[in-house]
Parts: C-alpha cells; structure tokens; sequence
C-alpha cells in the first residue's frame, strides 16, 4: 500500500509518497499554501492519483508529546482532509525533519548556495520515512507497540 507524507508549512507544503510496498518514502511534490480547504482537497487529491491507502501528517509535538502551535494547525488541516476523503489520516511526530533534510543534501554535497531554498518536500520524506521505519514488521521499535 502506498503512503502519503504531508509536511504542512505556513508557506509550502511539502508531499512525499511511499513505493507500493510501504517500505521506501520519495519526494512527490511541493503545494504552494493557500487556504486550509484548498490545501486539504489538494492533499486528497494527490493521495487519490497515488493510489495512496493512508495519509501521515507531520505534526510538531513539545516536550510532554503534546501538540505545539504548529502541531494543533496541522491537526486542523488533518481534520478537513478527513471530512473530504475517506483514506485514513494519521498523526506522526515531525520534530527534526527539517533539520535531518538538510543535513541529508549537505551530506550529497550540494553546495551551500544550493542548499538553499525549501525543503518541504525532503522534510515530508524524512517524516513518511520515520513513519515506514517505526511500522515495518522489521522494526525493533515494533516490539514496543
């Protein structure tokens, strides 16, 4: 089954998708914000033409495991996606995955003034991912759940 990544922005919203077996996330695409409704539909269809069977949206999370002011936004966009598909949509804690996106292109030595710009979707791919990782009956961390 294919997984849909969300990281939502203020400005962009970053899209990555996984390969049919759930097991490896790619970047798909970057939406430019524009209101919650459009950006939700936007989302549902890409999850749609991806054949996508499970949408993961990044959310921030503060110490304590609870959502910040950028996670309850992300739980909002989380909402309406839900009122206009009925693909699942779940929650994945977000914290870092910008900063491992851009440690992941200066580690392939793309050059600093390269380096620069969004990295949407590369942080939605880290965030899909982590997710895949976590829920693969391979995963140590499967022992936990």
């Amino acid at each position: 089954m294919r997984i849909l990544g969300v990281d939502p922005g203020d400005k962009n919203i970053g899209i990555a998708i996984s390969d049919p077996t759930g097991t490896i996330a790619n970047p798909l695409t970057v939406l430019k914000h524009r209101s919650r409704a459009e950006d939700a539909q936007a989302i549902v269809d890409l999850a749609i033409q991806n054949e996508a069977g499970l949408i993961i949206i990044g959310q921030n999370l503060d110490e304590e495991g609870m959502p910040t002011f950028q996670g309850r936004k992300s739980a909002r966009l989380g909402g309406v996606i839900k009122g206009n598909t009925e693909i699942p949509v779940r929650y994945w804690d977000e914290s870092g995955s910008t900063k491992t996106a851009r440690q992941a292109r200066i580690a392939m030595d793309v050059s600093r003034s390269k380096r620069s710009g969004h990295l949407d979707e590369l942080a939605a791919t880290v965030i899909l991912q982590s997710y895949l990782i976590y829920n693969s009956p391979n995963s140590e961390d499967a022992n936990l759940k």
